[in-house]
C-alpha cells in the first residue's frame, strides 16, 4: 500500500477507507479504467493528485493506440514516450535525440509516423516558401518561426507586429510586400462592406475606387471629381456616408474649439449641409452659457455675435442666472418671479452696485412679499426668529443693505455740506443696519457747545443714545437720553428712548412713566408696541420671561403677540431639562 501511495501521491492516511483506496490504486496501476462512480469516490475524498495521474494514464494509452507504440508497457505519465507522443499530438517538432531513443525502443512504426509528417511539412514548408518569396530563408525546420508566419499568412490570418518585425529583420523584403498586398486586399474589401461600396467588383489596389474610400475613412474632403465618380457607379449610399463622416468631422472640430477653414465653409455651403451651421451655432450658444454658468463675463466679441444672431435666448439665460444668484446673496430665493422683468431685479442690482434705492423702489419693497420662509434681521440687527408666509421684502439682508447704503450717503452728504443734520440720518440708517458702533463712532466727536440748534443737538443725542442701547451700554445710553430731554423737553423722541431703557433693566413701572411722557408729547401707542417688541427680542432667556408676564398681564389683548415668546421659553425650558 506504501509503495501505491507514493506513486500516486497520496500523502494522508486514512485508515477507515485504505481498503477501498488500495483496491482502486490497484485497479488503475494495472492500467484498467475507473468507472464514474469511483472517481467521484476519489473526488470525495480528495485523491485529487491521483485521479489526475490516472487521467494522464488514460491519455497516454489513447496517445500509443493513436501512434502505433502500444508494444511500449510503460504507461506512467513520467514515461519520456508520454512527452515525445504528446509533442508530436500537438504537430511540434521531435529532436534527434528523441528520434533515437525511439529507435532504441524499436518503436519504429511511430518513428515512421514522425519521418512522414516532418517530410510532408518540409515539402508544404518549401511550396509556402516558394509561394510567398522567403526562399532566400533557407531553415526547412518546422521549428523555424517562418514556418508558422507562412502558414498564418496562408490561413488569411493576420499577422501580429512581432511577426512582422521577424520579416522585416530576416530582410526577407518581397514576402514583406506580399503580405502588405494581403492586407491591403484585405482593408479595400473591408472598406467595400463599411461604406456600402459592394456593388463595385472593382477590386484592384491600383482602382480609384480604394483610393476614395481611404479618404471617406480618413476623413478627409471627397472633391467633385471623387464624388462624381461615385455617382457613375450608382454609389448613392457611399456619398450620403461619406458626406455625412465629413460632417461629423466638422461637428468634432467645432466641439474641440478648432476652427474651421474656408474650404470647410465652403463644402458645407455646396452640400447644404445645414445641419452642420447649426451644430456651430447651438454649441457656441452652450459655450456662452457654460461661460454665464461659471460667473466668467462675455467679450464684446460675444455680445457682437449675440446681436447679429438675435440670440436674445442666452441674454435671458444671463439674466436669469444674475437674477438667481443676487436673490440667493440676498436670502429671497423664495421669490417667485424668477423673470429678470420684474422690479425685484432691478431693485437686487441697485444694491448691489452701492446705489440708493428710489421711493418707489422701496415703496414695492414693503408692499411685496415672500411666499415662504426666511431668516430676517431685527431692526437692530440681531437674527430674528424665521419668519413665514407674508414676510414683506424690504427685510432681512435687502434690509440690512438699504440702510447701509443710505448711511454711507448721508455720511457723504455731511462730509460734502458740513450739514449737521445729516448726522441723525445717518446715525439712525447705521442703527437699521446692525451696526450700531458705525453710529457711535460718527456722532463721538461733536462738540455740542458748538451746535446752536437745541432740537438737533436733542437729536443727535437721542440717535447716539439709541445706538448704545443697541450694544447693551444702558447708562451710557441714559445719559444721552437725559441731555436729549434738557436741550428739547418737548420732544417724544427721547422719553420713548427712556421709557425703552427702563424696560430692558426690569423697571417697568418707571418705564411706563416715560412712555406715558412720550404720548403726551405726540408719541403713538404703536411707537411703544414697537419698542416694547424689540425689547422683547434683544432681552436674555430670563428678563426676556420677565417682560413677556408683565406685558400678558397688563394687556393680554394688546399684547397677545407676546404669548408666542412664552411658548418657546417653555418649549427651550423642557429641552434643557431633558438634556
Amino acid at each position: 500500500m506504501a509503495e501505491l501511495a507514493k506513486k500516486y501521491r497520496v500523502s494522508r492516511s486514512y485508515s477507515s477507507i485504505s481498503h477501498r483506496l488500495y483496491d482502486l490504486l490497484c485497479q488503475i496501476d494495472r492500467g484498467d479504467g475507473l468507472s464514474g462512480s469511483e472517481q467521484e469516490w476519489m473526488k470525495f475524498y480528495r485523491f485529487y493528485e491521483a485521479i489526475d495521474i490516472y487521467r494522464q494514464m488514460q491519455e497516454f494509452t489513447q496517445l500509443k493506440f493513436s501512434y502505433k507504440a502500444t508494444t511500449y508497457e510503460d504507461s506512467f505519465p513520467s514515461s519520456n514516450l508520454y512527452k515525445i507522443l504528446k509533442r508530436l499530438d500537438k504537430n511540434q517538432p521531435i529532436s534527434p535525440k528523441d528520434c533515437q531513443w525511439l529507435k532504441e525502443e524499436n518503436l519504429l512504426e511511430t518513428l515512421a509516423i514522425i519521418e512522414k509528417r516532418d517530410t510532408l511539412q518540409k515539402t508544404v514548408f518549401a511550396q509556402l516558401k516558394n509561394k510567398y518569396q522567403a526562399t532566400a530563408h533557407q531553415d526547412l525546420s518546422a521549428s523555424s518561426p517562418l514556418y508558422k508566419i507562412l502558414k498564418n499568412l496562408d490561413a488569411d490570418i493576420q499577422l501580429s507586429e512581432s511577426e512582422l518585425n521577424w520579416l522585416e529583420e530576416h530582410q526577407l523584403s518581397e514576402t514583406l510586400s506580399i503580405v502588405l498586398e494581403i492586407e491591403q486586399t484585405r482593408h479595400f474589401a473591408e472598406l467595400k462592406v463599411k461604406y456600402k461600396a459592394n456593388k463595385s467588383e472593382d477590386s484592384s489596389l491600383s482602382s480609384h475606387l480604394y483610393k476614395v474610400l481611404k479618404k471617406i475613412d480618413l476623413e478627409n474632403q471627397l472633391g467633385e471629381h471623387d464624388i462624381n465618380f461615385l455617382k457613375k457607379r450608382k454609389l448613392t449610399e457611399t456619398i450620403t456616408l461619406a458626406l455625412d463622416k465629413f460632417a461629423a468631422s466638422l461637428k468634432s472640430k467645432i466641439q474641440s474649439g478648432e476652427p474651421l477653414s474656408e474650404a470647410d465653409f465652403d463644402w458645407i455651403k455646396q452640400n447644404g449641409r445645414d445641419d452642420v451651421i447649426t451644430f456651430a451655432i447651438e454649441n457656441y450658444v452652450a459655450s456662452l452659457k457654460s461661460k454665464i454658468q461659471s460667473g466668467e463675463p462675455l467679450s464684446e466679441a460675444d455680445f457682437d455675435w449675440i446681436k447679429q444672431n438675435k440670440r436674445e435666448d442666452i441674454i435671458t439665460f444671463a439674466e436669469k442666472k444674475r437674477f438667481a444668484a443676487l436673490k440667493s446673496k440676498y436670502e429671497v430665493s423664495d421669490y417667485k418671479d424668477q423673470t429678470p422683468s420684474s422690479p425685484l431685479y432691478a431693485i437686487l442690482q441697485k444694491l448691489d452696485k452701492g446705489e440708493r434705492l428710489e421711493p418707489t423702489d422701496v415703496a414695492w419693497l414693503e408692499e411685496n412679499k415672500l411666499e415662504a420662509s426666511q431668516p430676517s434681521n431685527s431692526y437692530y440687527g440681531w437674527q430674528e426668529e424665521r419668519r413665514y408666509q407674508g414676510q414683506r421684502l424690504l427685510s432681512g439682508k435687502i434690509f440690512t443693505a438699504y440702510h447701509k447704503i443710505e448711511a454711507l450717503f448721508y455720511e457723504q452728504e455731511y462730509k460734502n455740506t458740513g450739514n449737521k443734520w445729516k448726522l441723525p440720518n445717518a446715525s439712525s440708517h447705521w442703527r437699521k443696519a446692525g451696526q450700531p458702533r458705525s453710529a457711535l463712532k460718527l456722532t463721538e466727536n461733536l462738540d455740542f457747545d458748538k451746535i446752536k440748534e437745541n432740537k438737533l443737538k436733542s437729536a443727535l443725542l437721542t440717535t447716539r443714545g439709541g445706538a448704545f442701547r443697541d450694544i447693551d451700554k444702558l447708562d451710557d445710553a441714559q445719559n444721552c437720553a437725559l441731555k436729549a430731554i434738557e436741550y428739547q423737553p418737548q420732544s417724544h423722541h427721547p422719553y420713548t428712548l427712556m421709557g425703552a431703557i427702563c424696560f430692558e433693566r426690569g423697571q417697568f413701572l418707571e418705564g411706563e412713566r416715560w412712555f406715558n411722557e412720550a404720548i403726551k408729547r405726540g408719541a403713538s401707542p404703536r411707537d411703544q408696541d414697537a419698542e416694547m417688541k424689540r425689547v422683547v427680542k434683544n432681552a436674555k432667556n430670563g428678563k426676556r420671561r420677565e417682560v413677556v408676564e408683565y406685558l400678558l398681564k397688563k394687556d393680554p389683548q394688546r399684547y397677545a403677540w407676546a404669548k408666542a415668546y412664552r411658548k418657546r421659553e417653555g418649549g427651550e425650558d423642557a429641552q434643557r431639562k431633558n438634556s
